[in-house]
């Protein structure tokens, strides 16, 4: 399958998979918190504004999925916000990273324009229909919620 896209800022680079075997695709920063030069450093409670420069043609019953990179998870404790791109958006994907937490040992990361951000995927999205009904199904977990399934 080929995903149009555009590159709508000077910045702005292809999408890229990290290796043949990668789910999703990396996307890199065009522009960071507005501007195209320079870099900034993600600090705990200031959310990162990312702009990809680029913009998707999804095909219709698909969607983008925005997903954090589990290295900048797991090493700096910085994520994505989990966005949806819709079939009918064509404008620049824009990404937020916030970080999680302030660990002493783990210093402040700078992003810098051209670094990997986040990545995404495709993913089918069926259109449904909705049917009023009395009752639903019953099963044995039934309306428990957050954490009702155990540890």
């Amino acid at each position: 399958m080929k995903l149009k896209i555009q590159l709508q800022h000077p910045n702005a680079k292809a999408p890229t998979y990290g290796t043949d075997g990668a789910a999703c695709f990396d996307l890199y920063a065009a522009e960071i918190n507005g501007m195209s030069y320079i870099g900034d450093i993600v600090y705990a409670g200031h959310p990162m504004h990312i702009n990809t420069g680029v913009a998707f043609e999804v095909p219709d019953g698909y969607m983008l999925q925005i997903r954090s990179r589990s290295g900048l998870a797991f090493k700096h404790y910085i994520t994505a916000f989990h966005g949806t791109i819709d079939s009918d958006f064509r404008g620049t994907v824009q990404v937020m990273l916030t970080c999680t937490d302030a660990c002493e040992d783990t210093p402040p990361l700078k992003i810098n324009i051209g670094d990997r951000v986040a990545q995404a995927c495709l993913v089918p999205t069926p259109r449904v229909g909705f049917e009023v009904v009395e009752q639903l199904r019953l099963t044995e977990r039934g309306a428990g919620g957050f954490g009702s399934s155990g540890v």
